[in-house]
């Protein structure tokens, strides 16, 4: 599969650099902004990779004020906007019912170059198969009240995100730790789960992908939620998303939430079976919970 195009990525990355540009330069974000036509309010959001700044005219004002006068270095931040500028790939699986925070974790899921995930009560979105991600939005359907499309739109954007686990070029670094329960809970029928099994040990299997598995009789430590941390490279901060209570989804790149999480995976990873272990961990399982 192609590369595909960043447009997220290319904002976070601007954000970032317009950020340290004004905080070297000694400017508040009231400061900055003074005789622009855009508020502080737009420039923190630009900042945060939350907006894109269209207009390249104001972003060369911004960098002016910032001190900025290399024209190698103004031409390759402008080049940078205009890339951030474009459409998303995830845009079309976009819906007025997805969660507020929902397309800045794509944003930054689709930048990152290694991932560190937890779960303990279903499998981990970017190991599930199609059927069984299906199921599971299925299951939700009376009690979210979600539609058919927005179950559809759904499980094939969670198909797509998966892609970057196989991709030839540049795939993602996964590292997932699934607990026991999350596995041992049946999805649908009993090939749903199979297949799902199979997929974890055919995904496990890969240079970039290590699943470990948490076993139920665990003594060590128990987070009894899940969380991710995406790792965006040496020149960006780690950022980790957490699922909050109502379907919502947090995401910040404070370091001390960065460390606070980093600390529960590595505690969480010391805890878990080796990931050499998992296979056979799998064909366990389907003997114990799927052979009649």
């Amino acid at each position: 599969m192609a590369a595909r195009p960043r447009p997220t990525a290319r904002r976070i990355e601007l954000g970032h650099e317009l950020r340290h540009l004004r905080q070297q330069a000694g400017l508040t974000l009231e400061d900055a902004v003074k005789g622009l036509t855009f508020s502080e309010t737009k420039l923190q959001r630009v900042e945060t990779g939350l907006q894109d700044l269209r207009n390249a005219g104001d972003l060369r004002k911004l960098l002016t004020r910032y001190g900025v006068t290399d024209e190698d270095a103004v031409d390759r931040l402008v080049e940078t906007q205009r890339t951030a500028s474009r459409q998303d790939w995830w845009t079309p699986y976009t819906m007025a019912t997805m969660a507020p925070s929902m397309p800045r974790f794509l944003g930054v899921e689709s930048a990152a170059q290694a991932i560190r995930a937890y779960h303990p009560t279903c499998v981990l979105g970017l190991l599930q198969t199609e059927r069984y991600a299906q199921v599971v939005h299925e299951l939700a359907k009376p009690i979210e009240e979600t539609t058919t499309e927005f179950i559809q739109k759904s499980v094939a954007l969670r198909m797509r995100r998966k892609e970057r686990l196989t991709s030839s070029e540049e795939p993602v670094k996964l590292w997932a730790i699934l607990y026991e329960p999350a596995l041992r809970y049946v999805v649908g029928d009993t090939d749903v789960m199979r297949e799902q099994y199979e997929e974890i040990a055919d995904l496990a299997g890969r240079d970039n992908v290590t699943v470990q598995i948490l076993p139920q009789s665990v003594r060590g430590y128990l987070s009894l939620s899940d969380f991710t941390l995406l790792d965006l490279g040496s020149t960006l901060p780690t950022t980790v998303q957490v699922d909050t209570a109502g379907a919502g989804m947090s995401l910040t790149d404070k370091p001390r939430e960065v460390g606070r999480f980093t600390r529960m995976f590595e505690a969480l990873s010391r805890s878990a079976l080796p990931s050499e272990a998992t296979p056979e961990f799998l064909h366990q399982l389907t003997r114990e919970i799927l052979t009649p």
